[in-house]
C-alpha cells in the first residue's frame, strides 16, 4: 500500500522502519526483533540479498499466514507463507520441518511447492520462516461459493488435476490428511494446486502404531475418522476427494453436519449402515452407536439429483469414492484411468499443462500424463530429532543450503509500509481448526 517500488536499502543501524508509536506493544517489540536480525544479517552480507516487500494479506490458515509479495529478482508477483512460532516445541518444531522439505521436494504442476525460502537471521533471533510460492489467484472454495457458472468441463479439469496431484503425493507415500476446497489452489487458466501441508505426514505402515485423528476438516473427514479408527491410510484423501467431487456438481457441502456424530449419521444415510466387516477398523464404541440404531438401506441413487452434470459416469466414479470400507475405495491412479475423466484429461493437456507443448506441426504430447516421484518421500530425519535446539539449527542450515544456484538471496524489508502488519500477523484462531474428533469411550 503506498509503497511501488519492488525493494528499498536497508536502513542504517539502529534506525526504526518509521513510525511505530501506535503500535501495539507486542508489535513494536517483534518488529524490533526483527529489525535487529534483519540488521545483524545486512551486516554479514550487505551486497548479496535483496529485500522482498509485503503487499497484502490474501490467506490465514491454521499453520501460517500469506501476503502477497513482488520478486524484486524479476518483477513476478508470489505468495510469501509465514511459519510463526516455529519453536514453542519438539512437536511444533518436527512438524513444521517436514512440512518445509516436503515442499522444498515436491516436483509437480499440481502440488504447489517451494520456489524459495527467505534468508534466516542469525540463529539466536531466528522464531519464523518464510516460504515463497507460486501465487494463485483463488481457491475451490471460493468458485464453488461464487455465482460464476461451473460447466462439466469445469468439473472434469478440476477433478483430473485433484486426482493427478494426489496420485503424485500418494505415489511420494504422503497422506495430505486436509483435502478441502479451500486447500486446493486455482489461478486464472484454471491450473489447479494442492496446498497446505501443515497436516500432511508419511503413511504409516505399521497398523499396530496409533496415528492421529485430529486431521481432516469434518466435512471431508472419512468414516473411518469418525469412527475412532488408530490407523488409516492414503484412502482417506480419496473420501475428501469424493465429498469435493459432488460439491463441485451440487455447489453445496455434500456432508454438512453439526457434530461429529451427525457426520457420521448423514454419511450412513448416503450409504446405509455399514457391515461389521467395514467397520472393522473402528472403536467399540463407535460400533456400538451404529448397531444400536435403526437399519439403513443405501440411498445412492439421490446423487443423481445433485445436479444436470450428475450422469451416469459421474455418479458411478463418485460411488466408486464414497465407500464405507477404506480398503474398497479407488485409488486415486484408478480413479484416473475412469473414463468420466478422459475428457479432463484431454482438456488440460492441449491448453493447460506444462508437460505437453505445441509445434508448427502439432501438439507434441509427454509420455506420462499422470507422473509420480520415485524415491518417495523420507522422513527418517524425524527420528533423530531430540530438542527443540537441535531441530532450530538443522532448520537453519537446511535453508541456508536450499539457496537455489546463484539467485540473490532474499529477506524481509523492514521499510515496506506493511511491514509491521506483516511481522504480526497471526495464525486462525482455534474456533477456525478443524474441530477435535470424537471421543468414543
Amino acid at each position: 500500500p503506498g509503497q511501488h517500488q519492488p525493494y528499498f536499502p536497508s536502513p542504517a543501524p539502529g534506525q526504526a522502519p518509521g513510525p511505530a508509536a501506535a503500535a501495539p506493544a507486542q508489535v513494536q517489540a517483534a518488529a524490533a526483533a526483527a529489525v535487529k536480525a534483519h540488521h545483524h544479517q545486512h551486516s554479514q552480507h550487505p551486497q548479496q540479498q535483496l529485500d522482498i516487500e509485503p503487499d497484502r494479506p490474501i490467506g490465514y490458515g491454521a499453520f501460517g499466514v500469506v501476503w502477497s509479495v513482488t520478486d524484486p529478482r524479476d518483477g513476478k508477483r508470489v505468495a510469501l507463507k509465514k511459519m510463526p512460532n516455529v519453536f514453542q516445541n519438539l512437536v511444533s518444531c518436527k512438524r513444521v520441518f517436514r512440512e518445509l522439505k516436503m515442499l522444498c521436494f515436491f516436483k509437480h504442476d499440481n502440488v504447489l511447492s517451494a520456489l524459495d525460502i527467505l534468508q534466516p537471521p542469525h540463529i539466536d533471533y531466528f522464531e519464523e520462516i518464510y516460504v515463497v510460492t507460486e501465487l494463485m489467484q483463488s481457491d475451490l472454495h471460493k468458485i464453488i461459493v461464487s455465482p460464476q457458472p461451473l460447466s462439466s468441463d469445469h468439473v472434469k479439469v478440476f477433478l483430473y488435476q485433484i486426482l493427478r496431484g494426489l496420485k503424485y503425493l500418494h505415489s511420494a507415500g504422503i497422506l495430505h490428511r486436509d483435502i478441502k476446497p479451500g486447500n486446493l489452489l486455482v489461478n486464472s487458466n484454471c491450473v489447479l494446486k494442492i496446498c497446505d501441508f501443515g497436516l500432511a505426514r508419511v503413511e504409516e505402515l505399521d497398523e499396530s502404531r496409533h496415528m492421529t485423528q485430529e486431521v481432516v476438516t469434518q466435512y471431508y473427514r472419512a468414516p473411518e475418522i469418525l469412527m475412532g479408527s488408530r490407523h488409516y491410510s492414503n484412502a482417506i484423501d480419496i473420501w475428501s476427494v469424493g465429498c469435493i467431487f459432488a460439491e463441485l456438481l451440487g455447489r453445496r457441502i455434500l456432508f454438512q453436519a453439526q457434530s461429529p456424530i451427525q457426520q457420521l449419521d448423514l454419511i450412513t444415510d448416503l450409504l446405509g449402515t455399514p457391515s461389521l466387516e467395514a467397520m472393522r477398523t473402528a472403536c467399540e464404541g463407535a460400533k456400538a452407536h451404529i448397531l444400536r440404531g435403526p437399519h439403513k438401506q443405501p440411498s445412492l441413487p439421490v446423487l443423481y439429483t445433485l445436479s444436470s452434470q450428475a450422469t451416469h459416469e459421474a455418479v458411478h466414479l463418485l460411488c466408486r469414492m464414497l465407500v464405507f470400507d477404506p480398503s474398497k475405495r479407488i485409488s486415486a491412479k484408478d480413479a484416473l484411468a475412469h473414463p468420466y475423466l478422459d475428457e479432463g484429461r484431454l482438456r488440460y493437456h492441449t491448453c493447460m499443462c506444462k508437460c505437453c507443448f505445441s509445434t508448427s506441426t502439432g501438439r507434441v504430447y509427454t509420455s506420462d500424463f499422470e507422473p509420480i516421484t520415485n524415491p518417495k518421500f523420507d522422513d527418517t530425519f524425524e527420528k533423530n530429532l531430540s530438542s527443540v535446539r537441535q531441530v532450530k539449527e538443522i532448520i537453519h542450515q537446511f535453508i541456508l543450503e536450499q539457496q537455489k544456484g546463484n539467485r540473490v538471496p532474499l529477506c524481509i524489508n523492514p521499510q515496506s509500509a506493511a511491514f509491521k502488519s506483516f511481522i504480526s500477523s497471526t495464525v486462525a484462531q482455534p474456533s477456525e481448526m478443524p474441530p477435535s474428533p470424537l471421543v468414543w469411550e
